[in-house]
């Protein structure tokens, strides 16, 4: 799919203008320098093209324009954006005026080849278009814009999609699987996506809150009709709620963390394996339980966590105890540094969206009723007893199950543990959230 990048220095408005073409609310906007740190995509549609649009944060050859000590990670990964781009959009501040950085960044992209032009952001109204015509002494395409209000969007969107190559069969390809990998910051959440790529392509620091935003990453297995295709979500690491220091910043990033988790096919919660589950490891589980959403959970570090004498066997056990709310959730012990167990991680999340979207055969699910509801009775409550009639599967996605009983008010959690493990048993469903909900009916009826 051909990429459209948004480039340029700090704060010239490139990620309200992601959001502009995006229609939504992608990537964080805030009146500050170097917000935007890792590069931010979405596939969209423009002009009727599908085409993957990138944001890339500002960039900076002087430490001192943002402050930030990730400057040079940052400029990485926008250098990394034009070489993949088809067609780079460099989006300056016409209210500023030229600047010198504008002037390197220009230089800068025209000289990697790709196809480029300006997008001179920030004219408002008409009397503000004038401002536009100083960046033409570069030479190319400029086109006065203003994403807060949307004017000018559309000419620069049919001239970006004019410079686009020919449409490509893979525009319409299937629908990548969406997979959000959450955590608590600093887990080791963008460098297991950099070892998934086998590349730099979102950046990693031992700074706490690195990652900023969602960060949307395609990443494919095999190749053509068999390939698998992905849609890797990097997200914030996940703050506890009592951390007082919260910035705008670091509340829009946990929006976005939770976004993720809701639009996503698959969750995967990654945990330090030296540490063990976290009380705030614990509240982000319960995030993907109230968003219904399958799971897998990675222990990571799992080579310094071997050298300190820790097995699997053990291990395994004590995480399923302290975290039995999720134990439908493969556990997968992994090591980003060595590459130990990468691979099963792919395979668990494929297992985990295969069971979110298992069709459970109505003849075989009350055939598992019946034999479980015989082989142990539920128990009396108020001098009368839960009867099971039947089940159906009402939908997948979660997966859901309606049985229809003499009367819902009988059934303890107990017992409806005990059926869900019933089912659980005999259809795998591993890595899939299960909700039973009971209706009341006679026999007869």
């Amino acid at each position: 799919m051909n990429v459209i990048s948004l480039v340029g220095r700090p704060n010239t408005g490139k990620s309200a203008l992601f959001n502009r073409l995006a229609r939504k609310r992608v990537a964080i906007v805030f009146d500050q320098p170097g917000v935007t740190r890792d590069r931010v995509t979405r596939e969209v549609e423009l002009a009727g093209r599908r085409v993957m649009l990138v944001d890339t944060g500002g960039i900076a050859f002087d430490h001192a324009v943002t402050g930030d000590p990730l400057d040079n990670e940052t400029r990485s990964q926008a250098a990394l954006a034009v070489e993949d781009s088809a067609v780079c959009v460099i989006v300056v501040d016409a209210r500023a005026g030229v600047t010198p950085l504008d002037d390197e960044v220009i230089q800068r992209v025209r000289a990697s080849g790709v196809p480029c032009l300006i997008a001179a952001n920030k004219c408002d109204t008409e009397a503000d278009d004038w401002r536009a015509a100083e960046f033409e002494r570069f030479g190319l395409d400029v086109w006065a814009t203003s994403a807060e209000h949307g004017r000018g969007i559309e000419d620069l969107v049919a001239a970006a999609v004019g410079r686009l190559p020919p449409a490509e069969a893979s525009e319409t390809a299937a629908k990548p699987l969406r997979v959000a990998i959450v955590g608590r910051p600093n887990v080791g959440k963008s460098s297991y996506v950099n070892r998934l790529l086998n590349a730099p392509r979102v950046i990693v620091s031992e700074i706490a809150g690195t990652t900023r935003d969602a960060v949307e990453v395609p990443f494919t297995i095999g190749s053509g009709p068999e390939a698998r295709h992905y849609m890797l979500v990097d997200t914030a690491g996940l703050k506890p709620h009592t951390k007082m220091s919260r910035t705008s910043v670091d509340n829009f990033s946990l929006f976005r963390a939770e976004q993720a988790i809701a639009e996503a096919d698959v969750v995967v919660l990654v945990i330090d394996a030296r540490m063990g589950p976290t009380m705030q490891d614990k509240r982000i589980a319960g995030k993907i339980l109230d968003a219904n959403r399958a799971a897998v959970v990675l222990c990571q570090k799992w080579d310094i966590a071997q050298a300190e004498g820790m097995t699997e066997t053990k291990a395994l056990p004590a995480l399923r105890q302290m975290m039995p709310f999720i134990g439908f959730a493969p556990v997968v012990f992994c090591s980003n540094l060595s590459g130990y167990n990468i691979r099963r991680t792919i395979d668990a999340i494929d297992r985990a969206a295969a069971s979110a979207s298992e069709r459970l055969p109505t003849g075989m699910l009350n055939r598992v009723l019946e034999t479980a509801t015989k082989k142990t009775l539920a128990p009396m409550v108020r001098g009368k007893r839960l009867k099971v009639y039947y089940g159906l599967q009402v939908a997948t996605n979660p997966q859901t199950i309606r049985l229809f009983v003499n009367d819902p008010k009988l059934v303890t959690p107990a017992y409806l543990a005990f059926i869900e493990r019933s089912i659980r048993a005999r259809f795998g469903l591993e890595g899939a959230p299960l909700r039973i909900f009971l209706k009341a009916r006679s026999r007869a009826g």
